[in-house]
């Protein structure tokens, strides 16, 4: 059974209380193959406790802000692994990537956050992220050994680096396989918090038991779509367009909860941390209101069975308006 929540949190639309909201099953990823195997098909997810070397994460983590620093987006004279938000800034010089704050998957902000925006996509192909974070020998072994695929595991190449400033606008609801279309729902996603995000730090919640929602939108719509005389190619893209514009399902995750009478599965992370999660596990993320500002820094990495259907846009690096 998930743990109480003892705080309050925030979404877009609301606070999230004991009454709407849980805690995420941590699990040793130590633990037996089978037992790790059936909690995530019974819960959509697999919270992993320590999977990455904390150091290693931490080194990511120091990367990233040292070679954000000179935007300005940091407290003047603070170590950059902290990661702690400038004061003296206002968060609109600084807007989130992959977040849905610009519409979409195109360029967020204006002149102002120019230098802002091309580091934070520019971090995702330097070596200290795309090779020694993202192919991490340590959860590649893990997600090989965990998905029986062995050597046949492949990590797509294409990942969402994200930043979060303090009381910006939080990642919508969706499930990933509305952005992974052109492949068989079999993909894993790796979600890495990078740094350590307490519970009012911005983290990812989970919809409860909600892989059969997921599964649920994704047929009925394709049911809808081939009535209609599409083909199936045809309703991949319909299905897209039939989202929001930014591919998310709603930005009012306490009303969505509420709608399918569900509660949104919450936590506190730390770096070495990954949450693996099904391609129809709905997810969102709460408001970064962390008390001394700290920036809230993750990505999601996807993998693969090489040796099935996969959505070869997922091969490329993230880049603005790229289709995806």
């Amino acid at each position: 059974m998930p743990g109480v929540l003892t705080q309050t949190l925030a979404v877009s639309d609301g606070p999230l209380t004991s009454e709407n909201a849980a805690l995420l099953r941590p699990s040793d990823p130590n633990l037996p193959l089978d037992e790790l195997r059936a909690r995530f098909n019974a819960d959509g997810y697999l919270f992993l406790k320590g999977v990455l070397p904390r150091e290693d994460v931490l080194e990511a983590r120091r990367q990233y802000f040292s070679y954000l620093a000179p935007t300005g987006v940091l407290k003047t004279d603070s170590d950059p692994v902290h990661g702690i938000f400038n004061p003296d800034k206002t968060p609109d010089d600084f807007p989130g990537i992959g977040a849905g704050a610009a519409g979409g998957n195109g360029r967020p902000g204006g002149e102002s956050a120019a230098q802002f925006v091309d580091r934070a996509i520019e971090a995702h192909y330097k070596d200290w992220y795309a090779e020694k974070l993202v192919q991490h020998p340590a959860l590649y072994a893990f997600i090989a050994k965990f998905t029986g695929w062995g050597d046949n595991t492949l990590t797509f190449k294409r990942t969402l680096l994200r930043n979060n400033i303090p009381q910006t606008k939080p990642i919508g609801v969706h499930y990933d396989q509305i952005f992974i279309r052109h492949g068989e729902p079999t993909a894993v996603t790796a979600w890495v918090p990078i740094g350590d995000i307490k519970l009012s730090g911005g983290g990812l919640i989970y919809l409860e038991d909600s892989d059969v929602v997921g599964q649920k939108i994704e047929n009925e719509f394709t049911a809808k779509a081939l009535a209609a005389g599409m083909t199936e190619e045809e309703a991949k893209y319909a299905f897209n367009s039939n989202m929001m514009s930014t591919g998310m399902l709603s930005e009012n995750p306490a009303e969505f909860a509420k709608e399918n009478g569900r509660r949104w599965l919450v936590a506190e992370y730390e770096a070495g941390d990954v949450v693996l999660h099904k391609p129809h596990m709905i997810h969102a993320s709460t408001v970064n209101n962390d008390p001394d500002r700290v920036i809230r820094l993750a990505t999601d990495l996807r993998f693969a069975d090489s040796s099935r259907p996969y959505d070869k846009r997922w091969m490329n690096f993230y880049r603005f308006n790229d289709g995806v």
